[in-house]
């Protein structure tokens, strides 16, 4: 049997042995976490327990307030709340005016074009090379802006943009200006402080640090709970302190706070890991004849980007696939559509390049012996696949 060679994390990610074992556990409790009852307050206890630890990743030392980690069903549904809670918690935002950038996830750019329907105005700061363009920013900004929302990484390039300084900005200008980071594909990949990036809203997500897939977080400041700055969007029972009404996703939960506990503490060590398989990558796939698209700034320690050899995308993971080596051709939440990436029409390639361009990410349950794998199977694929075209 061929060996699995997984190679798409950035998409998502297998579950760990902890998170597994936190679930299981976790199905045997099945009371309601808002009933009163012993049974409910045992599943309730759960979902605080998960919700102490993720705290503790984000630099939250004492107890959580009331608010400020909301728990969602996904990175998307938290990115809605952020953007929809924030434009519409206040009538005088009506037709205000919001800061972007021009490669976000579709989480964030379709709430954008909505609101832009609705009569709000969206300015997108330009991303070229991966690298934030901060002379936009700063005539972008004005007494109508009230958000700022800006990924951290990027999930198709691995850009990793200087928010701190963009939202250090903002505050500059308007200390009310909310500021909001769709953190999804930095989550554990990096050192990630809401308080020192001043940060307002952040979003991040269980199934892309080895957690299960339903579950995401919305972390909200205290002085954003202090000004009301975003309301509820799914209106119900009350749940997660008003903010998100719906019956906890209790096991979802649990396996989120178990892989974040175990991913917290092996933070140094797993990024060392993945930044030294990332330049190990960098340097063999380098020898082939593709386009290795590095952000000319500061990038995660996971991702790659590179552009064939006039091949499609769709073509070579195909070709590999049929060798046991699982890439992509783009962001997954974005895969059925048939529009040309925004993300890297953003950084600066062509639609043609788009065409062919795959990205790889890793796990820390890869290895060079992976990289040395897929290099190899890249290699023939270019040969055959050139000749064939020609």
């Amino acid at each position: 049997m061929t060996k699995q060679i997984y190679l798409d994390n950035s998409a998502t990610t297998p579950l760990s042995n902890a998170a597994k074992k936190a679930m299981c556990d976790a199905m045997e409790v099945y009371g309601n976490p808002s009933s009163l009852h012993t049974v409910g307050q045992a599943a309730h206890t759960l979902v605080e327990q998960a919700r102490k630890k993720i705290a503790v990743s984000l630099g939250l030392r004492t107890a959580v307030e009331a608010g400020q980690l909301t728990f969602t069903s996904c990175g998307s549904e938290a990115d809605n709340l952020a953007i929809f809670g924030t434009a519409y918690a206040k009538p005088r935002r009506k037709g205000g005016r919001i800061i972007t950038t021009d490669s976000e996830h579709a989480g964030v750019e379709n709430a954008m074009r909505a609101l832009e329907k609705d009569g709000f105005e969206v300015i997108r700061i330009a991303t070229k090379q991966g690298v934030l363009d901060f002379d936009q920013l700063e005539s972008a900004l004005n007494d109508r802006t009230f958000l700022i929302s800006m990924m951290t990484v990027n999930n198709e390039t691995g850009a990793m943009y200087d928010i701190g300084r963009a939202f250090a900005m903002a505050k500059a200008k308007n200390p009310n200006i909310v500021t909001h980071t769709d953190a999804v594909q930095g989550y554990l990949k990096c050192r990630l402080s809401p308080m020192v990036l001043k940060a307002d809203l952040v979003t991040i997500s269980a199934h892309k640090i080895h957690g299960p897939k339903g579950a995401g977080a919305l972390y909200a400041s205290t002085e954003a709970l202090k000004r009301r700055d975003f309301v509820p969007t799914l209106l119900g029972g009350g749940q997660e302190h008003g903010f998100r009404s719906g019956t906890e996703n209790v096991i979802g939960i649990v396996g989120f706070g178990a892989a974040v506990e175990e991913g917290y503490a092996d933070l140094a060590k797993s990024v060392a890991y993945l930044t030294d398989l990332r330049d190990y990558a960098r340097e063999r796939l380098s020898a082939l004849s593709v386009q290795l698209n590095t952000p000319a700034g500061k990038c995660a320690p996971h991702i790659l980007n590179l552009t064939l050899p006039d091949i499609r995308s769709e073509t070579m993971l195909h070709a590999l696939s049929a060798d046991g080596i699982y890439i992509s051709n783009g962001s997954a939440c974005s895969s059925h559509s048939h529009n040309v990436s925004s993300a890297l029409t953003a950084f600066g390639l062509t639609p043609a390049q788009i065409e062919c361009s795959i990205r790889v990410s890793f796990g820390v349950q890869n290895t060079r012996e992976d990289v040395d794998c897929l290099t190899a199977s890249l290699e023939t694929a270019i040969g055959r696949l050139v000749k064939i075209h020609r």
